[in-house]
């Protein structure tokens, strides 16, 4: 590559642009590193601008925990721009749907106050074409237009020059560049055991679908039926289009466009509506991502420019299809008045600017999270506890149709965690996964792909960095030293992020919260609070309870006896059993071993 024409140092490099990387800069700019954001577009947010989907897939428990503060905080500007109304688009796939220009503006106004106080150093429209190593660091990315490759090497190049460095790419492209080791597809049962995975061994060009998401308002009195696409019948009859889906249950769920289906299920044209036009005002307008425009038979991970246009074209096949085929639900065919809505999507013609991408390049790591490791455990609503938890996520692993393997998968999982181990490269040793990249399978990554995983992810290795760059650690000293480690973790749970499901004890500032958080983290739950998701602060403590504590803070120390803890009397509440408990923690972490 041509030398750089520029260089743009800092502490925390996040290399792209969607919500990982935007979460990410966010948690190392707030504890006062020198950061730069470098996305490939002018917009940032990527599954809720660029790649359109501004539903947010999320779990039954976000309205009041699970999620970080500043997630909640992203929510909350969203529905302040539609007057407080819960979910502007009313499309019943989400508590929150809405138009992506309301993301623009909700993310422009959580960066704000970092750019204007000079922490943070945006670049857009620049996409990592090469890597520069150091032995076992990485010392620069060298950026440029994310256009197609033919004359790139003639386009300016902007060498970022960083401390801690985050792939924070929507398809894990600093991962080889930077020659990390890396996974791509289904690993195959034989390498974990997962039911989910494909047979056998690696199937490493079985990438999930990527989907050209389209948004449309419906005008019956107009026609907006154009030729037919080229291709339109095959596409028709092999996705094939229709409105049914086969579900996980393996049973047709059957719908109509405007009307309840015939076995119940709420319409189409409200499953992913972005603009509820009863509330707001004006027409509706709904997102059009179905099966029958997902694409399946080039990987948008090895050539994304051939991906994103036959997907485009597959999207423009299904629109004609419910423009002209679709049963109607007064018995005709076809609804001409579907018209694209360009206006609502950003872009020129009402399809999505980049593909939906449901997959990325992953981190390869000694033990990567599993299926396994996300369902449910004996008789607890928990998935799997992991002593490194650097945030928390819950969605069903939903494996949509790979390439050369098209049927669908799903499992059910329980309430899960962000594992730091799942972020920190082998190689080089300052780089860190910030999006969907996290060293997992592909069945498990699939639970953690959507919104607010991926921000969980970033803002769990914005955080780290940032831990780093103080420190002058490595991230894998981090992990390796226990009390480093917990005091990692304090600072987590002080930002708002949760480490464990505690949905009654916010993460926060509090000294119950961060006890709580941290105790639980290491195992500290027992008896019926580790079979629920719920603390119940108030309610006392058993002696079991309390030794579940005291190990778990041990654990937090590293060492083989809990801290000395002041005499309780009997009928102590956890909430004050937790609090002395946490404090003896800080105080140990205070005092040199």
């Amino acid at each position: 590559m041509t030398s750089p024409n520029r260089t743009v140092e800092s502490d925390v490099a996040v290399i792209g642009g969607g919500l990982g990387a935007v979460a990410a800069a966010l948690a190392a700019a707030r504890a006062g590193r020198q950061v730069v954001l470098v996305s490939p577009s002018e917009r940032l947010g990527g599954q809720v601008t660029t790649q359109l989907v501004p539903a947010l897939d999320e779990h039954p428990h976000v309205e009041t925990g699970g999620v970080s503060a500043s997630y909640q905080r992203f929510r909350a500007l969203i529905r302040e721009q539609f007057g407080g109304i819960a979910n502007p688009g009313g499309g019943w796939v989400s508590r929150l749907c809405f138009e992506p220009a309301a993301a623009d503006r909700a993310i422009g106004t959580l960066l704000a106050p970092h750019l204007s106080a000079g922490r943070l150093t945006l670049l857009r429209g620049l996409a990592p074409r090469d890597a520069v190593r150091d032995g076992d660091l990485l010392t620069a990315v060298r950026c440029a237009s994310p256009e197609p490759r033919p004359g790139a090497d003639g386009k300016p190049v902007t060498e970022v020059r960083a401390e801690i460095f985050l792939d924070a790419t929507e398809a894990g492209d600093l991962l080889p560049l930077a020659g990390a080791p890396w996974a791509v597809g289904s690993e195959g049962s034989d390498a974990f055991g997962e039911s989910l995975a494909l047979p056998g061994g690696p199937h490493p060009r079985a990438v999930q679908s990527c989907t050209v998401g389209f948004v449309v308002e419906h005008v019956p009195q107009e026609n907006h039926t154009g030729p037919e696409p080229e291709g339109y019948g095959r596409w028709r009859d092999t996705q094939p289009f229709t409105l049914d889906i086969s579900g996980w249950d393996d049973r047709t769920h059957r719908y109509r466009m405007f009307t309840e289906g015939p076995d119940g299920h709420l319409p189409f044209w409200t499953y992913r509506r972005l603009r509820d036009g009863a509330a707001l005002g004006g027409p509706d307008a709904t997102l059009i991502n179905w099966a029958g425009n997902d694409y399946a038979e080039t990987s948008a991970i090895d050539d994304p420019s051939r991906a994103y246009a036959a997907a485009k074209h597959l999207s423009r096949a299904f629109l004609h299809w419910l423009r002209t085929e679709c049963p109607r639900d007064d018995g005709g065919r076809g609804y001409p008045g579907l018209r694209l809505a360009p206006h609502l999507t950003g872009t020129p013609d009402g399809f999505a600017a980049e593909p939906y991408l449901r997959e990325s390049r992953r981190l390869r790591t000694a033990r990567p999270v599993r299926q396994q490791d996300l369902e449910p455990v004996g008789g607890s609503t928990r998935a799997v506890p992991v002593a490194d938890a650097g945030g928390l996520a819950m969605y069903h692993m939903d494996l949509h149709a790979r390439i050369g393997a098209p049927a669908s998968a799903y499992a059910p999982t329980a309430p899960f965690q962000v594992p730091l181990s799942a972020l920190v490269a082998e190689a080089p040793a300052n780089l860190l996964a910030a999006c969907k990249n996290l060293g997992a399978t592909q069945v498990a990554a699939s639970a953690y792909r959507v919104h607010h995983g991926e921000w969980a992810v970033g803002e769990a290795a914005g955080v780290l960095a940032a831990h780093c760059v103080a420190g002058s650690f490595s991230p894998a000293r981090v992990l390796a030293d226990r009390p480093e480690l917990t005091r990692l973790q304090r600072r987590l749970v002080l930002d708002g992020v949760p480490l464990a499901w505690l949905l009654d004890v916010p993460p926060g500032g509090a000294p119950l919260a961060v006890g709580a958080h941290l105790l639980a983290a290491a195992g500290g739950l027992a008896g019926p609070r580790a079979e629920r998701l719920t603390a119940d602060p108030a309610v006392s403590v058993t002696e079991r309870e309390r030794d579940a504590l005291l190990a778990a803070a041990a654990r937090l120390l590293g060492r083989a006896r809990p801290p000395q803890v002041e005499p309780d009397g009997d009928g102590l509440s956890w909430a004050a059993q937790v609090t002395t408990v946490g404090a003896a923690v800080d105080r140990a972490l205070e005092t040199p071993a």
